[in-house]
């Protein structure tokens, strides 16, 4: 079985790195990536034909998150656990709600195209980590991730969130081992909508995990606890 890690918005293997050597000693791993994809459904069909054959399991993180389940929709017989990590589940909001989403997102993109990518991740990436961390090393890690990507990747995945499939009634139909994990402080993904995904998904095992002191990226803020949270999680013992 094959460990599918999967990252978020601008993200890349950095997320993971903390993570990788603990988590590769015990199976294989594969750091997925998108390119210029623009849908959550092509960057699944991506990650499906890219990685290894036979079962995998998939953690994915923030937008990663949302690829899981795609990719769950589209090869459930393939997936053997799941990790759904500061992430969601629905899809973009009727009227006002997603109107405002929509416009926050143009602005930064708007920002990177003018003011550059490291700018616009300057001001977004604020909102993403414990206010402990902020102006920190581990703060200046999260804008190098990001300055490595485009404008036009960042439009690509911009587009591909804002018309992401909803996946409620696919919570539902998940039978593997789940693992839910949030970071306490996470503000874009906070720990109710994972407790909300607990509450939907039917008859799999399934485990939320808080992580203490983290924001929205807790697999950099805290890897050794979401490390051991994965561990357990892969091993079936309870975190």
């Amino acid at each position: 079985m094959t460990l599918i890690l999967l990252p978020g918005l601008l993200c890349d293997a950095s997320v993971w790195q903390d993570m990788l050597p603990a988590l590769q000693h015990r199976r294989p791993c594969f750091v997925a990536h998108y390119g210029a994809l623009d849908s959550i459904e092509a960057m699944a069909q991506h990650v499906l034909r890219t990685a290894p054959p036979g079962p995998l399991a998939l953690a994915g993180h923030s937008m990663g998150g949302r690829v899981a389940l795609e990719i769950v929709r589209q090869q459930p017989e393939r997936i053997q656990y799941l990790a759904l990590m500061d992430t969601g589940f629905e899809a973009l909001a009727p009227g006002a709600a997603g109107e405002k989403e929509r416009a926050g997102r143009m602005a930064l993109l708007q920002t990177a195209r003018e003011d550059g990518m490291r700018a616009m991740g300057l001001d977004w990436a604020r909102g993403m980590v414990h206010p402990s961390r902020l102006d920190s090393p581990l703060f200046d890690r999260i804008l190098d991730m990001i300055e490595r990507s485009t404008p036009e990747i960042f439009e690509a995945q911009i587009h591909a969130l804002l018309d992401r499939p909803d996946a409620t009634t696919l919570l539902g139909q998940i039978r593997c081992p789940t693992l839910l994990l949030c970071g306490r402080e996470d503000a874009w993904s906070p720990l109710a909508r994972h407790a909300q995904m607990r509450s939907l998904i039917g008859a799999a095992p399934v485990e939320l995990v808080v992580i203490e002191h983290a924001g929205h990226m807790s697999p950099m803020e805290q890897p050794d606890a979401v490390c051991q949270a994965m561990q357990h999680w892969l091993d079936g013992r309870p975190a």
